[in-house]
C-alpha cells in the first residue's frame, strides 16, 4: 500500500540551517476564508493589498489542503496528523478536544526552548486538560467555542471591547478582537525578541467566521455590489489584510523580520464569500472561488484547498521568497514535521505522523518527491450519526485524482471545478483508490470512535468550567451553539464524559446560563445523576445555579443533568462547575 504513515525521527540531525538553526516562527491561522477570498488569487471584488504583498514575496503551496471545517483542521495543524486519529474531529458535541497522548506542536516548540504564544481562537477543547496553556502554549490570550458569541465564550462578547481569557484569568481588552490578536501578538514577539529568545507565536483569528460583525469603514466598500454576497465578510478580511501590513512593518521595523519565518494559511473554504447552487458542494451562483466547487463543509475542493504562504527571507539567501509556486500536494498536517526540520527542533515522542516534511518542496528540490495519497473526512452533521460511517463524505486525493465518496472520480488537473465523473472511465483508478481508503479506514475506526473527556480533580482547572460545547451528543443532533439559543432555554439532553483524577468529595454546580451572566434558572427542579449517585431537588426562585455534593473514585464518570419545567420539559444544564473539595 502507499498509504503510510511518516514517522519524525527521534535522532539529532545536523542542521543545515547556517546561523538561523532557531528561526522565530509567525503563523497565522484565519477562520472561513477561502482560497478565493483574496484578490491575488483573482478575486475581482475583494481588496487585499497587504496579503497580496505577502503573496508576492512568498514560496505558495498551490495544492495544499485542511480539513472541511475549524477543529479537524486546527487538530490536524497541531499535530500532524489525521483529524480522525486525534479525537477532534467535529466542532461541538463532545468531538473537539484532543486525545490526551496526542503531541502538540506546541508542546514540541516549548520542550526545544522556544516561546510559545496563542492569540485568538483555539476550537480543540475549554476545558483542562485540553485548554491551550494545557497542551504547550505558555502565554495564553484566547476566547473559549468556536467563535465569539458562542456558548462557552465570556458572556456578553460582541466582538469589540469584549472579555478574553489571559493566562487563565478573564480581562476585559479595548478594541476590535482581531485589533486586539495581533496587538498582544506583537507585544509578545517583541518582549521575546528583546531577550533574544527564539518565539512560536501562533495567530488564528476568530474572523471572517460568522457572525459577521466588523466596522462599517471595512465593509462599506463592498456594499451594493451584487457580486458580494456578504459585504461584512469581506470586511472582516480587509481588517485582517491592514493587520498583516501592520505585523510585517514591525518585523522590518525591529530588524527580525530575516529571523522569521511568517506562514499565512486558512483553516476551510470558504463561509460566505460565495453562494453556491447546491449548498454546500455546488459551483458559485454568486461570488468568486477560484473556479473551484464546494465551500466549507464540502468534501469537493472548495471545502478544504486553501491559500497557504511561506515567507523567510533569510540574510544568507536561502529562505522563501521570490513569489515561487509549489505545486505538489501538501496539508495542514505536513507543519509539524517541517517546522521540526527547519528549526532543529527536538521531537517529543508521540504517534506516527500523517504529515511529511515539505523543505525539500520550499528549497525547490521537488525532483524525488514521491506521489502521495491524502484522505479527508467530514464526520459531522446534524443527521449524520456520531457513530463514524465508512465511505460517507469522503475523499481520496492525489495530484492527479479526487475520489469522492467512493464512487465519483474527478481528474483535477484538467477539471478543477470537478464537473465531470469518470469512474466509469478509469475503474482501475477507482479500485486502487478505494483500496487506498479502506486502508486508512481500517486504521483510524477504533480510535475514532473512542470519546475524549474532561479531567476533574486535578488542580490546575478548580472547579473545572463546562458548557453544552462539550455535551456527549448521541446519536443525532448538535448541542446549543450560541447565547442567543441559551437565551431561549431549547430543549436537549446530553450527558458530559468525565475522568476523576483523584478521589474524594466533590461540589456540582449546575446552571442554565453561565457563572458571569449571574441570570436565574428558569424551571422547577433540578436532576443529577453521576456515577452511583442520583438526586433531584426544587429550585429556589431567582436562583441562578444550584448545587450537588457527592464522593467520588478515580475513573471515567458520565455526567447527567436535567432542568425540569413545569410542564414536564427537561433540559440539561448548559452549564457545569464541579469543584473537587478534597478527601475527608
Amino acid at each position: 500500500m502507499k498509504f503510510t504513515h511518516f514517522v519524525i525521527s527521534l535522532l539529532l540531525f545536523e542542521s543545515v540551517l547556517i546561523g538561523t538553526e532557531h528561526p522565530n516562527v509567525i503563523l497565522i491561522l484565519t477562520d472561513d476564508q477561502g482560497y478565493g477570498d483574496l484578490s491575488c488569487h483573482g478575486n475581482p471584488d475583494i481588496k487585499t493589498p497587504n496579503i497580496d504583498k505577502l503573496y508576492a514575496e512568498s514560496v505558495r503551496l498551490t495544492d495544499y489542503h485542511v480539513s472541511h471545517f475549524c477543529t479537524p483542521s486546527r487538530a490536524s495543524l497541531m499535530t500532524g496528523r489525521n483529524a480522525s486519529r486525534t479525537g477532534a474531529w467535529r466542532t461541538s458535541s463532545g468531538r473537539t478536544m484532543l486525545h490526551i497522548d496526542e503531541v502538540t506542536m506546541a508542546e514540541v516548540f516549548r520542550d526545544s526552548g522556544y516561546a510559545t504564544g496563542i492569540f485568538g481562537k483555539c476550537h480543540l477543547g475549554d476545558s483542562y486538560p485540553h485548554r491551550p496553556q494545557d497542551r504547550g502554549f505558555e502565554y495564553t490570550l484566547w476566547h473559549r467555542c468556536g467563535g465569539l458569541t458562542q456558548i462557552s465564550d465570556y458572556w456578553g462578547n460582541d466582538y469589540f471591547d469584549d472579555h478574553y481569557e489571559r493566562n487563565g484569568v478573564y480581562e476585559k481588552f479595548e478594541g476590535y478582537c482581531t485589533d486586539v490578536w495581533f496587538e498582544n501578538a506583537l507585544e509578545f514577539i517583541k518582549t521575546n525578541a528583546d531577550q533574544g529568545r527564539p518565539f512560536f507565536c501562533y495567530i488564528p483569528t476568530n474572523a471572517p467566521h460568522s457572525p459577521f460583525i466588523v466596522e462599517e469603514k471595512y465593509a462599506a466598500p463592498y456594499r451594493n455590489n451584487p457580486n458580494v454576497p456578504t459585504p461584512e465578510f469581506f470586511g472582516m478580511i480587509a481588517n485582517i489584510d491592514e493587520n498583516v501590513g501592520r505585523l510585517r512593518e514591525k518585523l522590518d521595523d525591529w530588524g527580525i523580520a530575516k529571523d522569521t519565518l511568517l506562514i499565512y494559511m486558512t483553516d476551510n473554504g470558504t463561509s460566505a464569500g460565495i453562494k453556491a447552487a447546491s449548498n454546500p458542494d455546488g459551483l458559485p451562483v454568486v461570488g468568486f472561488n477560484a473556479g473551484m466547487r464546494g465551500k466549507k463543509a464540502s468534501i469537493y475542493d472548495g471545502g478544504h484547498r486553501v491559500p497557504c504562504f511561506v515567507y523567510w527571507p533569510r540574510e544568507d539567501g536561502n529562505g522563501f521568497v521570490g513569489g515561487r509556486d509549489v505545486a505538489q500536494l501538501t496539508a495542514h498536517y505536513d507543519w509539524m514535521p517541517t517546522l521540526v526540520e527547519l528549526c532543529d527542533l527536538t521531537p517529543k515522542q508521540g504517534r506516527p505522523l500523517d504529515g511529511r516534511s515539505i523543505v525539500p518542496l520550499l528549497r525547490g528540490e521537488d525532483r524525488d518527491w514521491e506521489e502521495r495519497y491524502m484522505i479527508r473526512q467530514y464526520q459531522g452533521g446534524v443527521f449524520f450519526r456520531f457513530a463514524p460511517e465508512p465511505w460517507r463524505e469522503s475523499v481520496v486525493m492525489t495530484e492527479q485524482w479526487r475520489l469522492v465518496n467512493g464512487v465519483e472520480l474527478y481528474e483535477i488537473e484538467s477539471d478543477p471545478s470537478q464537473s465531470f465523473d469518470v469512474a466509469e472511465k478509469y475503474p482501475l483508478v477507482v479500485d486502487r483508490l478505494r483500496k487506498e481508503y479502506s486502508a486508512w479506514w481500517h486504521d483510524v475506526e477504533p480510535r475514532l470512535k473512542t470519546p475524549v473527556r474532561n479531567h476533574v480533580g486535578n488542580p490546575a482547572e478548580n472547579p473545572l468550567a463546562l458548557s453544552a460545547q462539550e455535551w456527549y451528543v448521541w446519536p443525532f443532533g448538535n448541542p446549543v451553539t450560541n447565547q442567543k439559543k441559551v437565551s431561549k432555554l431549547e430543549g436537549m439532553e446530553s450527558p458530559w464524559l468525565l475522568e476523576v483524577e483523584r478521589s474524594g468529595n466533590y461540589e456540582f454546580r449546575l446552571s442554565q446560563f453561565p457563572q458571569e451572566a449571574a441570570l436565574p434558572i428558569k424551571a422547577e427542579e433540578a436532576w443529577i445523576r453521576v456515577g452511583e449517585f442520583e438526586e433531584s431537588r426544587r429550585i429556589v426562585s431567582g436562583a441562578d445555579s444550584i448545587s450537588f455534593r457527592t464522593r467520588l473514585l478515580p475513573g471515567p464518570v458520565k455526567l447527567e443533568t436535567a432542568f425540569i419545567e413545569t410542564n414536564g420539559n427537561r433540559t440539561s444544564a448548559y452549564f457545569a462547575y464541579v469543584k473537587y473539595l478534597g478527601d475527608f
